[in-house]
């Protein structure tokens, strides 16, 4: 699976649930029910398979990863102490992109990647433009001090307050203090059936 570049959207309407987590791209608030189009009523239910694999896909459009990089961090999270399942959740919000997404330095996480392919972000007051770097505790994220004043940048989710991240919107620097908690992160993911998917291939 390469990663996906269309409608946000139009995914997020087959998928069910919002990729840009403010339920933005459903008509009226109101989720669907069944799967777009005149046959989305009568689609049979999903098997375990295809639970598995559709909740893979929700990650994966989520993070906007394609099928290689969720098996590098797939192998990342179980070298890990505790969870797998909340561990695979943490290394996936680690990212560069993520975070750059969860500060409220851009308005979605497509967006976010651009700032840093595009050379806007400093980690540690240090260039890098590898959306999917790895983030560790403490470290400072910031923008570049030529980039402050672009549109993407001002147009991020300002209001969005997540405690595991410190954030000076005035000075647009912040840095990640501690690891996210299940609550804190998407509730309409079964992050078990993604485990049980990356098992067998892993």
């Amino acid at each position: 699976m390469s990663r996906y570049t269309g409608s946000i959207h139009k995914k997020s309407r087959r998928l069910g649930f919002s990729l840009l987590e403010n339920d933005s791209e459903f008509s009226k608030g109101k989720k669907r029910k069944s799967a777009p189009g005149q046959h989305g009523a009568n689609m049979r239910k999903l098997s375990g398979y295809g639970e598995q694999l559709q909740e893979k896909q929700k990650m994966a459009y989520l993070y906007g990863l394609n099928d290689r990089q969720f098996r590098r961090l797939f192998k990342i999270a179980q070298s890990m102490k505790g969870p797998l399942t909340l561990n695979l959740f943490i290394v996936l919000e680690s990212r560069l992109d993520n975070m750059i997404f969860r500060m409220g330095f851009a308005p979605t996480r497509r967006s976010a990647r651009q700032i840093v392919n595009h050379g806007h972000v400093l980690v540690n007051g240090k260039k890098c433009n590898i959306p999917s770097k790895i983030v560790e505790l403490n470290d400072e994220i910031s923008i570049a001090e030529a980039s402050k004043k672009l549109k993407v940048v001002e147009d991020g989710e300002k209001n969005t307050k997540f405690n595991f991240v410190n954030v000076d919107y005035k000075t647009k620097k912040g840095s990640y203090i501690r690891f996210p908690n299940r609550d804190e992160l998407p509730a309409d993911i079964n992050e078990a059936y993604v485990v049980e998917w990356y098992k067998r291939l892993v």
